[in-house]
């Protein structure tokens, strides 16, 4: 070594500017790996709707961003201190006011990795591995539904936004210049039908769309808040009798209040015979076509030219994960893609470009979480924890038949239970909701059907078992107790 040359001691490059080097590396490991240790092992436990802290929440509100950072530790001291104390805990067992599950054991693990690898889900170059496993997912939950080879989809953030794509794709197949010249232009107003029962997303969407709320019509239930055919029929023959054109029927698998589903065989039927778009709004209850016990109220589904369904729910993703299926793939490119010099890529057999099958391009890789829980889990124990659910709800509907204090609002059709105290009033229920949460029993959500107030359990928690519905039914037993005394 010439004398002029000193030996040199290899170094640590220094962390980018937005990176964490070693040592932070290690401790955001160690603190994130307590966390979700320290949350699993309290939700049990831990208060369903905090008491709000609000000078904590005004202080996150009025704090300025720091300009220097407060390093990991500090994040997850404020996370601690501040963000977990004020966040509902909507994985507790008894946390049962909403079509909302908690998250699946495998979940933060997997939203952790796709946030590392950052995919694009847009076109395959960007994401090859994540175009075939979001290909792979649509295919397994289209396949449920018995869908034939042409049929397709993309997941999206939540049955809303999958309603609004079909709705979309609905109107481009009946108005083929609705592209160029736009919703109304170039025919009859345009008629929408769903029941009176349906999600509020559907208004939204004909909102959205431009169809109108005046030409979206709201078909009258049977005594099951199921959409009554005979009525529909009626509203599609007069509104062609008033020269407009009736183009889409939405039917719900699973209404949010009572869990209800339409008669979606003879709902079809009457779509085929009239040439009108069937989607099927299955956000709540496709998903249990994964048990036996309901299977057949949903079989009809393969004839419905969409589908709506809600991974987060009765697949326990973490939010978002919606998913749209339509019956004829084709249909979807023809409402979505638009050509980009800058975005042409080469066309592969084996992967899809989901910018063509939808209104983002910009998209995450949502399709991990769901089938990282798939193939940890495995289907069947999907299957047997659908049908612990649907088992719960029957138990809870049995409680209230046995109690002569408490009724029955609507059939047990799905895992909502809608029931009332005898003779109570609306502010009774509403005093009734609020004691559950106070105390720390439940939360539950009130319920309105016919007319009439009640409340509503909706069971779409593993976690949940029999000790936690009895401990509901036992205490809304005596508070009913209380008021006939009263």
């Amino acid at each position: 070594m010439p004398a002029t040359e000193q030996p040199t001691t290899p170094t640590t490059p220094a962390a980018p500017l937005l990176g964490l080097g070693d040592e932070d590396r290690r401790t955001a490991s160690r603190l994130l790996a307590g966390f979700l240790d320290r949350y699993e092992r309290s939700v049990a436990t831990a208060p369903i709707v905090p008491r709000v802290d609000r000078d904590a929440l005004s202080e996150l509100l009025t704090t300025p961003f720091p300009d220097e950072g407060i390093g990991v530790e500090g994040l997850f001291r404020e996370i601690d201190e501040k963000i977990l104390p004020n966040s509902t805990t909507v994985a507790h067992p008894r946390f049962l006011a909403y079509v909302q599950g908690p998250p699946n054991g495998i979940a933060p693990y997997a939203e952790a990795i796709a946030a590392a690898i950052n995919q694009n889900c847009n076109f395959w170059q960007l994401s090859p591995a994540a175009s075939v496993v979001e290909r792979a997912v649509v295919s397994w939950l289209a396949g449920l539904f018995g869908y034939p080879a042409t049929g397709g989809g993309i997941l999206t953030s939540g049955g809303s936004i999958a309603s609004l794509n079909a709705l979309t794709t609905a109107l481009h197949e009946r108005r083929p210049d609705f592209r160029e010249r736009g919703l109304q232009a170039s025919g009859p107003p345009l008629v929408l039908y769903t029941s009176a029962e349906a999600h509020r997303c559907i208004d939204k969407a004909a909102a959205i769309l431009g169809l109108g709320l005046d030409n979206v019509r709201r078909i009258p239930t049977d005594g099951e808040h199921r959409m009554r055919t005979d009525a529909l029929a009626e509203a599609i023959r007069a509104d062609r009798a008033a020269g407009r054109e009736p183009f889409c029927v939405v039917a719900t698998a699973g209404t949010v209040m009572s869990g209800a589903i339409d008669p979606i065989g003879p709902v079809a039927d009457l779509c085929e015979r009239e040439g009108l778009w069937l989607h099927v709004d299955g956000a709540y209850g496709g998903l249990f076509v994964l048990a036996d016990r309901r299977r057949a109220a949903l079989d009809a589904c393969w004839r419905a030219d969409s589908i709506a369904l809600d991974p987060h729910k009765l697949l326990f993703a973490p939010l978002e994960a919606g998913c749209l299926l339509v019956r004829d793939r084709t249909r979807l490119a023809r409402a979505y893609a638009f050509k980009s010099a800058y975005l042409t890529v080469e066309e592969d057999p084996l992967m899809v470009d989901y910018m063509d099958y939808g209104p983002q391009l910009s998209r995450g890789f949502k399709a991990l979480k769901v089938w990282s829980a798939l193939q940890a889990f495995g289907v069947g124990t999907y299957r047997a924890v659908v049908d612990h659910v649907l088992r719960l709800a029957d138990h809870l509907g049995q409680r209230v038949e046995a109690d002569p204090n408490l009724e029955l609002m609507a059939p047990v059709t799905l895992t909502a239970v809608c029931f009332r105290m005898k003779g109570a009033t609306e502010a009774e229920h509403t005093a009734a909701l609020a004691t559950l949460a106070d105390e720390g029993t439940a939360l539950l959500g009130p319920a309105l059907l016919d007319g009439r107030h009640g409340l509503r359990a909706c069971i779409t928690n593993y976690r949940t078992g029999h000790a936690d519905i009895d401990l509901v039914a036992d205490r809304v037993g005596e508070l009913a107790r209380q008021l006939r005394r009263g």
